[in-house]
């Protein structure tokens, strides 16, 4: 059981049907966006196939001896910042993360635009491949829908986003395998607290848990809960609504006593998209924070290199 609500999002995957259904959905969000940023999707139409074959796949790659990992090393990604970390190789608040993971995106030619260009994909596992590029796909259509959620919700037309911030989205996508936290070490974090950056986050867990959320009542598990994924809004969506809609600290530690995989997929402004305030948006954001003028894809790259700043120094 959870806290935090269960949405079906179904009447959303078909845009302009059912009227009353979409209204219902997105006030639901809306009420979730406002109270602290976090909810379940189901009725998402992901097929549990693609799930299961993505799961399975990632499961092979981290079985892996770190040498053969580091085949695809983040280093070999260039600007494209793709490929695999080991633990202890991403941090969080400038401390490392009790964690590994590896770094996809949008599959595009090698260019000069950081944070695009191909994926590096493991010749040991090369069922990983289609089973990424597959879901890239099929999560872009719900992440599109689920914004088409909040645009309602806001009192915009259903397609304000998907023509505009998210005409040609920036899309970025994690697997991470977390190695179980010593339950008596209280301070080291899989990932430790922190705020999304960008608009969306739609988070595929498996069985072990781990994650929880801060809220107004204090922090709250988010368990893995079946045929679901758990939606948050990230520091963008925060700043175009003035603070309105909450992007909500959260943080994992595996105390299951298993390894445990998370799957985030980032669903963000395009990267040249200017990143003004809505129309109405009222007040400024709730911590404080300085707002942003420029592109998404410069705002981007600010934070990201924080994250590896050995890299982003090198690069």
């Amino acid at each position: 059981m959870s806290e935090l609500p269960v949405i079906d999002v179904g009447p959303l995957l078909v845009p302009g049907g059912d009227q009353p259904g979409r209204a219902q959905v997105a006030a639901a969000i809306g009420a979730a966006c406002r109270d602290n940023g976090f909810f379940y999707v189901s009725g998402h139409g992901v097929p549990s196939e693609l799930v299961r074959r993505l799961d399975a796949a990632a499961r092979r790659f981290f079985e892996l001896p770190e040498a053969v990992k580091n085949e695809i090393s983040m280093e070999r990604g260039g600007r494209a910042w793709r490929g695999f970390f080991p633990v202890g190789g991403e941090l969080t608040s400038g401390r490392p993360d009790l964690k590994e993971g590896i770094y996809f995106g949008a599959e595009e030619p090698a260019g000069t635009r950081p944070l695009h260009g191909p994926n590096l994909f493991p010749a040991q596992v090369p069922e990983l491949r289609d089973a990424v590029l597959g879901y890239l796909d099929t999560m872009t259509g719900v992440a599109q829908a689920v914004m088409s959620g909040i645009a309602l919700s806001l009192g915009l037309a259903e397609d304000y986003f998907r023509t505009g911030y998210t005409a040609d989205p920036t899309i970025l996508f994690r697997i991470f395998h977390y190695p179980p936290s010593a339950p008596d070490d209280a301070d080291t974090w899989g990932v430790g607290e922190h705020t999304d950056y960008g608009l969306l986050t739609l988070l595929l867990q498996d069985a072990n848990g781990g994650l929880q959320v801060r809220t107004s009542r204090g922090w709250i598990e988010a368990p893995p809960v079946p045929d679901t994924f758990v939606c948050n809004i990230g520091d963008m969506l925060d700043k175009l609504t003035g603070g309105h809609y909450r992007s909500t600290p959260h943080r994992v530690r595996n105390l299951s006593g298993n390894e445990r995989l998370s799957y985030p997929f980032f669903f963000d402004p395009g990267w040249d998209s200017e990143v003004p305030p809505l129309p109405y948006a009222p007040g400024h954001r709730w911590d404080g924070q300085v707002d942003f003028t420029g592109t998404y894809g410069e705002y981007l790259l600010s934070k990201v290199s924080k994250v590896f700043p050995h890299l982003f120094e090198r690069l």
